[in-house]
């Protein structure tokens, strides 16, 4: 069986099957993505328009059934590590997707994870999702003692490390799940990309928007 997913806005069943996809094999994108396309008949895939919704949702059913597995574990050199995250949203709200990217403190890449936030979510929700997300896998994955979150929301920024009430609606329970695993860091801090600045978590994050706008399936 998969993995409970993390909690997320409305999506299509459709959407929601893929989550539950990415769950199971703890948000590692590239791994879903390939169990996905093999499990579609033909040479279909997640996102070839030649795939149809059914096709495409017998693939993830049979997936969920026979089981999934996370991909091994990267080791990290040392126990501390950097996060890059990233949301993504059209429209805003629109279709949402969340991306983040586990490095070491050396910079090697350890994990790539993304996941659909909502069919209509805003920015900064989608924020909120992919630093859950990030915190969550760097947690379950690893034992870290410092931590450097890189980060272009000055909004969640502000909510986060400056202390004041969260500001986007109904984003409580994001920001709740954040406050309690920042707790179990000993030392950590944030780092405010501008826009110019490169962030891997940007491409997982629109690929979680894909997936955020599949219809109902």
């Amino acid at each position: 069986m998969a993995a409970d997913p993390l909690p997320n806005e409305h999506l299509s069943p459709l959407a929601t099957l893929v989550d539950e996809v990415l769950a199971g094999v703890g948000y590692e994108m590239a791994a879903a993505t390939d169990a996905i396309n093999d499990a579609v008949p033909g040479y279909g895939g997640l996102f070839d328009p030649e795939t149809t919704s059914d096709e495409l949702r017998a693939a993830l059913e049979t997936l969920l059934e026979s089981g999934l597995a996370r991909p091994p574990t990267a080791e990290a050199t040392g126990d501390g590590f950097v996060l890059y995250v990233d949301g993504s949203s059209r429209g805003n709200p629109g279709p949402a997707g969340a991306g983040a990217v586990i490095m070491d403190a050396a910079e090697n890449q350890l994990a790539r994870l993304g996941r659909p936030v909502g069919s209509r979510a805003g920015n900064n929700t989608a924020e909120y999702v992919a630093l859950q997300l990030g915190l969550s896998e760097l947690l379950a994955r690893y034992e870290p003692a410092q931590l450097e979150v890189r980060i272009d929301s000055m909004t969640v920024i502000r909510d986060v490390w400056g202390g004041e009430d969260p500001t986007e609606p109904g984003v409580e329970t994001y920001s709740e799940a954040v406050a309690t695993a920042l707790l179990r860091f000993p030392d950590h801090r944030y780092t405010h990309l501008a826009d110019s600045d490169p962030n891997p978590a940007d491409a997982l994050a629109t690929v979680g928007a894909d997936i955020a706008a599949f219809g109902p399936g």
